[in-house]
């Protein structure tokens, strides 16, 4: 072997003479139940070590304190805010990838490659199943005085809610959004707020008829995970995907963004790339009944008989921006007192 053929090899080897294994640090907020069938997966498809820490809370304030000493190489969260909020305060790098441009939709990712969508969950409208009549549904809809204290959510303020409130003001403006959210205040069954599992509860006991909650719930109370009484409150509902006038369904993300002090960058990459191949994006769907990013990815059999999702073409980019305007909308109609 030549001199520098020998100097390569003992660059790839520990202090104790055997190959280190590649790896790869994951923070991240999501409930570990639902992203360990994937870290599972690539580690066995890849043979590389997926380190993950768990943050409940205050993830983006941990890797920021953590500056330039940081082991994160990948940032996992739900909600474009989140995502967004790790950019602004330069907590991300910029990738280029076609893996993942080709597999990511240019509205469902970052333009400059800061961040990427890794899974959808729709907003959908949660409805008694004595609805017959009710198959489709607006989502300006829910501020006619026809379901005058029929109707169920959680806080305005909170993100999910909030992300929606901010693609209805990119669509119609502040003063029809306004108008719209002292709309649906009117006709609310009982104050804002618990969370969308408690509205399909309300509406299993007859306290409200509709109401807005996330796509993945569903899926996760038929199933039995949250126990008997969740099942029974999935069961007792239908979902419908509403859409807005002239356009389609509001749709969330659960992303990541590779840190931009990662120990790691090469690897982080490539298990991004991994998350949005066929095989990732079908356990997305499987384990945590959540929408492929990817088009054309298998989407579980619970999430199709909700009917064909159309995603509405607001970009998510456009949505976080305007985010502290729709919350501003929500605390001026007082939605949540």
């Amino acid at each position: 072997m030549s001199r520098l053929g020998m100097i390569a090899l003992l660059a790839g080897l520990g202090s104790a003479g055997v190959a280190q294994a590649a790896e790869v640090n994951l923070y991240t907020t999501r409930e570990p139940g639902l992203i360990k069938p994937l870290i599972e997966a690539y580690t066995a498809k890849s043979s590389v070590k997926v380190n993950t820490v768990f943050v409940d809370k205050g993830l983006t304030e941990r890797v920021a304190a953590e500056g330039a000493r940081s082991g994160a190489d990948i940032v996992m969260t739900v909600d474009i805010g989140n995502l967004i909020e790790l950019v602004d305060r330069d907590l991300a790098q910029p990738v280029r990838s076609q893996a993942l441009e080709s597999a990511v939709p240019a509205a469902l990712r970052d333009p400059e490659g800061r961040w990427f969508g890794l899974s959808m969950r729709a907003r959908v409208l949660y409805a008694d199943k004595d609805l017959k009549d009710l198959t489709s549904a607006t989502y300006e809809s829910l501020a006619d005085p026809q379901w005058k204290g029929k109707v169920c959510i959680r806080s305005g303020q909170h993100p999910y809610n909030t992300a929606l409130v901010s693609a209805f003001l990119v669509r119609h403006g502040a003063e029809k959004t306004e108008a719209w959210l002292k709309g649906v205040k009117a006709n609310l069954a009982r104050k804002a707020a618990g969370g969308d599992r408690d509205v399909a509860r309300d509406i299993a006991a007859d306290l409200c008829e509709v109401g807005l909650g996330n796509s993945y719930y569903v899926g996760l109370m038929r199933s039995g995970r949250g126990g008997p009484d969740q099942q029974k409150w999935g069961e007792a509902i239908k979902v419908i995907l509403p859409t807005f006038e002239g356009g389609g369904t509001h749709v969330n993300v659960s992303g990541a963004i590779v840190a931009k002090n990662a120990p790691n960058r090469d690897e982080a990459v490539k298990f991004l790339e991994y998350l949005v191949s066929d095989e990732a994006q079908a356990l997305y769907a499987r384990t945590d009944y959540e929408y492929p990013v990817k088009p054309g990815a298998a989407v579980d059999p619970l999430l199709s008989s909700f009917g064909s999702l159309t995603i509405d073409s607001t970009p998510l980019i456009e949505i976080a921006r305007n985010r502290k305007a729709a919350s501003l909308l929500i605390d001026k109609v007082g939605f949540d007192n």
